[in-house]
């Protein structure tokens, strides 16, 4: 079940695996930032490029980044003047396996709901049935 491999913070520091999944879903927990993760799908774009489609400042924007940057979702290249960030995916693949050894738990929790919804109309039936004799 170790699919996460040991990686850097931005700052020098080694994460654990626990703690770079920590990262990931604490940085995707808030929407700007998976909205953000959303217009790097398309493609590099720098803090005022991002910052456009947002009702706040772009160090605003940039204090997001920074969360991405350190859960390892996006990284940021030097362009001269420009800091384009770029979407890193292996985190969310990362993720997305962890969460794949729960699917069992939730499509068997789904299928008997849905079964105990059909009970009482199953039994409602046979009640019918019994009542026109």
């Amino acid at each position: 079940m170790e699919y996460y491999r040991s990686v850097m913070e931005p700052n020098g520091n080694r994460l654990t695996p626990s703690e770079r999944l920590d990262s990931v879903f604490a940085a995707l927990s808030d929407a700007t930032r998976r909205d953000l993760l959303g217009h790097l799908a398309a493609g590099p774009a720098t803090v005022a490029q991002l910052a456009e489609p947002f009702a706040v400042t772009q160090p605003a924007i940039s204090k997001h980044l920074k969360v991405l940057e350190a859960a390892g979702l996006i990284s940021r290249d030097r362009d001269a003047q420009r800091r384009p960030s770029r979407l890193e995916a292996a985190p969310l693949a990362e993720a997305s396996a962890w969460l794949e050894d729960y699917r069992s738990l939730w499509k068997a929790s789904s299928a008997h709901k849905v079964e105990a919804a059909q009970e009482p109309k199953q039994k409602k039936k046979k009640k019918n049935k019994h009542k026109k004799h």
